[in-house]
C-alpha cells in the first residue's frame, strides 16, 4: 500500500520550493498546503510536470488513468487536479473522461476544485464538453509557436506572445466549443492553445508547458496552484 492509496505514488517537495515559488512570482508567495492529485495518461512528459509543481512547493500525488474512479479523487481531496499529456484520443484518457464531467457539476463536486488539463487532458476536457477534437492541420512535435493570450487566469502577469512548445496531431476546433468554456489563448494563426470554463477553476492548455523550450512554464503552474 503506498502513501495515497493502492495504485497511488506521493512526491514531496524539495527544501527550498517556496523560495522559488516566491522567485518566480516576483513577489511573496507559499503554496504551501497544495497537493495535486495527477492523472497520468501513460506518458513520458507527466513526470516533467511533477517536477514543476514539486519545485513550486506542491506535495504531488499520481496515479495512472486506470487505478482510480472520480468518485475516489473527489474522496482523497486534493487541493489541485491535473490531468496530463499522452498518446491517443480523448476516449484513450480513462478517468479523465468522468472527472472532466464531475469537476464542473457543481451537484457532484460541491467545492470547486482547480483542473487542468495538458495536451491530451485539454482535448479530453473539451470533447467531454461537446467540442470536436480533429486532425490538426499541421503535425508539431517539438515546435514551438508564439501564444497570443487574454492575460486572464493561467496567463496573468505572462507576456503576450510568448513561445511555447508543442508535441501533438491534434487539435480542438474551436467553433465547436460550448458556451461554457471560453478560448484564451490561440496561436497568431488561429489555432486554439488554450481554455478555461466560464465559472470554475478549469482550464486546458494545448502545448506543454513543462517543456524546457516553453517558456513562463513555471508562471502558468503557479498561477494554476494559486487559482
Amino acid at each position: 500500500m503506498s502513501p495515497v492509496g493502492e495504485g497511488g505514488r506521493r512526491f514531496s517537495p524539495p527544501e527550498g520550493a517556496s523560495a522559488r515559488a516566491t522567485e518566480i512570482a516576483g513577489e511573496a508567495v507559499s503554496v504551501a498546503g497544495a497537493r495535486v492529485l495527477v492523472v497520468d495518461n501513460y506518458d513520458s512528459f507527466t513526470f516533467n510536470l511533477v517536477q514543476y509543481l514539486l519545485e513550486l512547493g506542491a506535495v504531488v500525488d499520481v496515479y495512472r488513468n486506470d487505478a482510480i474512479t472520480a468518485q475516489q479523487v473527489l474522496a482523497d481531496g486534493p487541493s489541485h487536479l491535473l490531468l496530463s499529456p499522452g498518446p491517443g484520443r480523448p476516449e484513450d484518457s480513462g478517468v479523465c473522461q468522468d472527472l472532466c464531467r464531475l469537476v464542473v457539476d457543481a451537484q457532484r463536486c460541491l467545492e470547486p476544485l482547480p483542473t487542468l488539463g495538458v495536451c491530451l487532458g485539454h482535448q479530453t476536457l473539451c470533447e467531454v464538453h461537446g467540442a470536436t477534437v480533429e486532425r490538426a492541420g499541421r503535425i508539431m512535435h517539438g515546435k514551438r509557436s508564439p501564444i497570443v493570450h487574454d492575460g486572464s487566469g493561467l496567463y496573468a502577469g505572462l507576456p503576450s506572445p510568448h513561445e511555447a512548445t508543442r508535441y501533438h496531431s491534434l487539435i480542438v476546433d474551436e467553433a465547436t466549443l460550448p458556451a461554457s468554456l471560453v478560448a484564451v489563448a490561440r496561436t497568431p494563426e488561429g489555432e486554439l492553445m488554450a481554455v478555461r470554463h466560464e465559472s470554475r477553476p478549469v482550464f486546458g492548455v494545448q502545448y506543454h508547458p513543462e517543456s524546457i523550450l516553453t517558456e513562463w512554464g513555471h508562471r502558468l503552474l503557479l498561477n494554476f496552484l494559486r487559482a
